[in-house]
């Protein structure tokens, strides 16, 4: 699989490392200020570029009737635009707020203990805490927002919201210290007692394996998917 890297942080260079163990080649790196390479040779773009470039870069792939990975987070206000786009050029593109196995799976677990929990909304409350490294340019991450979303399906909240005295609505605590990867916790409690689960990523590895997993998947595809169409969770 031939390769075009969009963005070329420190996860692009892991996916990079990746990417030849797995006997691919990167053909193609668009980064700031840098590019290198013909993007024309590749069968697969991978965005993780900030989200200022993501749509620009994204488009760049799509004109090229090039599929395209997504990882980057802060840019979703254009998510339809992008897909109605893809559909325009007859390509593919798979966005995921977390490329993680773990964390596709833990996606899976809030779902299903959001619906149980809604069916006691009215005894117990919830919260999500969100712990990433400092170089991290969103806040909420991604992921966070994505757990909250299943959460807030099926309570009575509108929206969440990052002011903790903020009642009416689901409070996501970020945290931004040292070089922590990533760790998510969901939280329900009462006055009785509390149920909470948990996802701690040791090194940020598995982000860009699943990214690699993703786009060996979706070579070859036509049309918009998720990281559910990969590694079948809504199958189980």
């Amino acid at each position: 699989m031939k390769i075009a890297l969009l963005g070329y942080g420190r996860m692009g260079k892991t996916i990079e490392r990746y990417s030849i163990d797995r006997n691919h080649e990167i053909v193609f790196i668009l980064d700031k200020d840098y590019e290198k390479g013909n993007i024309d040779l590749a069968d697969i773009a991978i965005n993780f570029s900030i989200p200022e470039a993501a749509v620009s870069n994204i488009k760049i792939a799509m004109k090229k009737k090039i599929p395209v990975v997504c990882g980057t987070t802060g840019w979703l206000d254009s998510y339809e635009e992008i897909t109605n786009f893809c559909k325009t050029q007859n390509t593919a593109f798979l966005y995921a707020s977390n490329f993680s196995i773990g964390v596709n799976i833990f996606f899976k677990i809030n779902r299903l203990l959001a619906k149980l929990m809604g069916q006691n909304k009215k005894n117990y409350k919830a919260d999500v805490k969100e712990v990433h490294h400092l170089h991290k340019l969103d806040s909420p991450s991604g992921t966070a927002i994505t757990l909250a979303k299943d959460i807030i399906n099926n309570f009575d909240h509108k929206k969440w919201t990052l002011d903790k005295d903020d009642e009416d609505n689901l409070f996501i605590e970020t945290i931004r210290k040292g070089e922590v990867p990533g760790t998510h916790i969901i939280r329900y409690y009462s006055e009785i007692d509390e149920i909470s689960i948990k996802h701690k990523a040791f090194k940020r590895d598995g982000f860009a394996l699943g990214a690699i997993i993703a786009a060996e998947w979706l070579v070859g595809k036509k049309g918009v998917y998720n990281m559910d169409d990969v590694v079948k969770i809504n199958q189980l």
